[in-house]
Order: structure tokens, then C-alpha cells, then sequence
């Protein structure tokens, strides 16, 4: 759990499940009450939190992909467009950050 906070592909992993909950309870949660129910509490409460975390991953992403030398049109492309899909970094995650080496730094 450590290394999950002090290197690059680690705290990437981290970002990664941060951003794809939030952007879940942010579409299958907050959207809904603010819809259906006319509560907007939760949107105005998730909406920067998840900018806030989406913003990490991007620039962690492109940080983590020039420290691990990635290729921009094998790996790279394919982890930043992952934040824009739900469930998305969670595909990512498994198939490709868990089988990096989190021992790099």
C-alpha cells in the first residue's frame, strides 16, 4: 500500500480508482437527484471534487507515461481517454497499470 502513495505509477492507480468512483456516484447518483428529485446539492458538492481528481489523473497520466517512457499511440492515448468513460480507468487499471512494475519510481 505505500508505494501505492509514493511513486508515479502508484499514486496513477490511486487517481485512477479516485476519479472513476467519482464520476460514477457523480453520473449515477448526483445527476438523478438533481433530475428527478430537483436536489442539486450532491452535483454542486461532487462536480469540483471530481474536476479537482479528473485533473490529477490527466497530468499524474502524462507524467507516470514520460517517466515510464511510454509510446504515445500504444499507452498513453489509451489512459487519458479512459477518464472520459465510466467505468473506464477501471478497464485501464486492470489492463494495463496493474502490470506495470509500482517499484519504479
Amino acid at each position: 500500500m505505500k508505494n501505492y502513495l509514493t511513486t508515479t505509477t502508484g499514486r496513477l492507480r490511486l487517481y485512477a480508482f479516485l476519479e472513476g468512483v467519482s464520476l460514477l456516484v457523480l453520473v449515477f447518483v448526483a445527476v438523478p437527484l438533481k433530475y428527478y428529485f430537483g436536489n442539486p446539492f450532491l452535483v454542486k458538492s461532487m462536480g469540483p471534487i471530481h474536476g479537482a481528481l479528473f485533473l490529477l489523473f490527466v497530468f499524474n497520466a502524462l507524467r507516470t507515461g514520460i517517466e515510464q517512457q511510454w509510446k504515445f499511440k500504444e499507452t498513453t492515448w489509451k489512459v487519458l481517454v479512459a477518464c472520459f468513460v465510466p467505468f473506464g480507468t477501471f478497464y485501464i487499471d486492470y489492463k494495463i497499470l496493474r502490470n506495470l512494475n509500482i517499484d519504479k519510481s
